[in-house]
């Protein structure tokens, strides 16, 4: 469905993004997910057709990146939607940009609006919308021309608890009838429930790129194991000092084993020292600890 190779575009003196190849295959839900200023926007925009990469080529469906996108739809991360005009004017506006005309047009925005859950405020004012609202009516505004690629540029910015639920159930249902779904977030817990496979990208740069399983094998160890910091367990932590890294916060002892550090001789050297297996939890890898790990723990404000 999509191909970029050596992809890079430049801001001025910022280099946004730096040699990006990827490859998305029809039907995936692939998810983009890196901090403020990582690239995602950047990247989405030149899918999109909005801007032109510095250097590189996009192929899409199979045609090069100067072909039309009509089968494209866009979800973008700020609100495309006429404030003054009614959510069904909207969706008219915005298929008839898509070619859309007499009862198609009436069917699809009827359909729209019933997928959206906002059939009873057809007639109202986009401005008098709550954002979760706003939101939803947004994503069904890309859909209406029924597109092979759906690019989702982190959709869920101030949606409340239910609406994101909505907008969760309603791409996954879209993704298991074949739609292709490109979904860029900083939420880790998003990429986790949505995406079949995910994408780190930080400082412009692809920096790690597979399934859950496939990222988590990033991180340098492969269990974290907690004890508490007593007079008891001390003699032991020492002795595992060769066998990993030992840390100690807040009255905790964490153990991270070095690679290949079997979980049985740990539990054998805890039986050695006559301590109980209840002191211990087995803390497994998270993507947040992955996304860490990758980019770094510094705060990012733009």
């Amino acid at each position: 469905m999509l191909t970029l190779r050596s992809v890079s575009k430049r801001f001025g003196p910022v280099l946004a993004l730096d040699d990006v190849s990827l490859h998305v295959p029809a039907g995936e839900f692939f998810g983009l997910l890196g901090p403020n200023g990582a690239g995602k926007s950047t990247l989405m925009s030149l899918i999109a057709g909005l801007r032109k990469p510095d250097s590189g080529e996009i192929v899409f469906a199979g045609e090069n990146g100067d072909a039309p996108r009509a089968p494209l739809g866009l979800v973008p991360q700020n609100l495309a939607l006429y404030q003054e005009l009614t959510a069904a004017e909207n969706l008219r506006i915005f298929g008839e940009l898509q070619g859309l005309r007499g009862a198609t047009l009436r069917e699809r925005v009827d359909e729209a609006l019933e997928a959206a859950q906002l059939t009873d405020r057809r007639d109202a004012r986009v401005k008098t919308f709550s954002g979760g609202m706003q939101r939803r009516l947004n994503l069904v505004a890309a859909l209406l021309h029924r597109p092979r690629l759906l690019l989702c540029d982190e959709p869920t910015v101030g949606v409340d608890p239910q609406s994101r639920n909505l907008l969760f159930d309603f791409l996954r249902q879209l993704n298991r009838e074949g739609l292709t779904i490109i979904y860029s977030t900083h939420y880790m817990e998003e990429a986790e429930r949505l995406c079949s496979r995910i994408g780190i990208i930080d400082h412009g740069k692809i920096l790690a790129l597979g399934s859950l399983g496939e990222l988590l094998t990033q991180l340098p160890f492969e269990e974290e194991i907690h004890f508490p910091d007593t007079a008891t367990t001390s003699a032991f932590a020492a002795s595992l000092r060769s066998a990993g890294e030992i840390t100690v916060a807040d009255g905790t002892a964490r153990f991270r084993p070095r690679a290949g550090y079997p979980l049985s001789a740990f539990y054998a050297a805890s039986e050695a020292h006559g301590l109980a297996s209840r002191l211990f939890s087995v803390q497994r890898p998270t993507l947040e600890a992955v996304f860490l790990h990758l980019t770094g723990r510094t705060l990012r404000d733009n």
